[in-house]
């Protein structure tokens, strides 16, 4: 137990560092949000894409008089979209050195430093809590969800990479017959089985199976499924405007269209998961909202065991 919790704190000391390894000044660190927040208004590749991740925040952001809380929002952007649609947001991060920058800067009102697996907030202290593309950094994220539910009101929002091979059963049956006969055969098979980031973490994905445990577990009556496929970014992106005439844009605005098509007719699972875990059933209008928004709800079965 204390070689894991020196491990966790060695993982979030060199997460803390990171950043500045990057941006080493403050003055690069100005600039870079300065660009960014200059690219967030123009039609670019970059922004194209990141408003596929936001779009799924936009069924939730009807009602202007929620609150949020942003997880490992180490610039203020996913606050940044929040605050955009008029809506009460905090960012957080276990770094701030940026979020500090960002609230001078106006990207971002408040900020608060928070270890993902620590919250120092209490009980449903905010409606929602945000967490894109942060999930997979942590050393402890099942830590970490307890935690987004226990600080949030209303439920948790987690956009993440999805761990493809519970969607892919035929992969599923040939790794299960590999393991059968030698283990190192089935990471021919499945590549990044086991991945690691350079600070040490494995990278965890998630699943739709995964998170209906996790809400089961905890007796709460809905997930919501979307799914997305907006990973195909590469340096230089946010130089290429959105125009079919374009053809680096048209190149990956079609390949999109088709393994949006696969997807939709199960051929391949998509590339990332939006999952909302509701601690408790919303209106109908949020309902129908959210099925208009291209989400899948699964309810979840009462456990007649805590009936009263």
């Amino acid at each position: 137990m204390e070689a894991q919790q020196m491990f966790n704190k060695e993982s979030y000391e060199r997460h803390e560092g990171w950043y500045n390894l990057q941006f080493p000044t403050e003055q690069s660190k100005v600039d870079y949000l300065k660009k960014s927040t200059d690219v967030c208004v123009k039609d670019n590749l970059g922004v194209w894409l990141q408003s596929i991740f936001f779009s799924c925040l936009d069924p939730l952001l009807k009602n202007r008089h929620k609150t949020w809380l942003t997880i490992g929002d180490a610039y203020g952007f996913d606050a940044q979209y929040i605050l955009r649609k008029g809506i009460r947001a905090t960012a957080s991060d276990l770094n701030v050195d940026f979020l500090h920058i960002a609230q001078k800067e106006g990207v971002i009102d408040n900020f608060s430093m928070q270890n993902a697996e620590q919250l120092s907030y209490d009980d449903d202290q905010f409606d929602y809590l945000l967490c894109k593309e942060a999930y997979h950094h942590f050393p402890r994220p099942y830590a970490a969800l307890y935690e987004m539910i226990r600080v949030a009101k209303k439920g948790i929002v987690v956009i993440e990479p999805q761990d493809p091979i519970s969607k892919m059963p035929g992969l599923l049956f040939f790794l299960n017959i590999f393991s059968a006969v030698k283990s190192k055969l089935a990471n021919l098979l499945w590549k990044n089985r086991f991945s690691y980031e350079p600070v040490g973490n494995f990278v965890y994905k998630i699943s739709e199976r995964e998170m209906e445990k996790f809400a089961a577990g905890l007796n709460l009556p809905l997930v919501a499924f979307k799914k997305i496929n907006p990973n195909f970014y590469f340096k230089g992106a946010d130089e290429i405007v959105c125009s079919l005439k374009n053809k680096k844009f048209r190149k990956v605005y079609f390949k999109k269209k088709l393994i949006d098509v696969l997807v939709k007719i199960r051929l391949i699972p998509s590339q990332v998961l939006s999952t909302i875990v509701f601690k408790e059933v919303p209106d109908d209008s949020l309902l129908k909202e959210l099925q208009n928004g291209g989400y899948h709800l699964v309810y979840i079965p009462e456990n007649p065991y805590l009936k009263t």
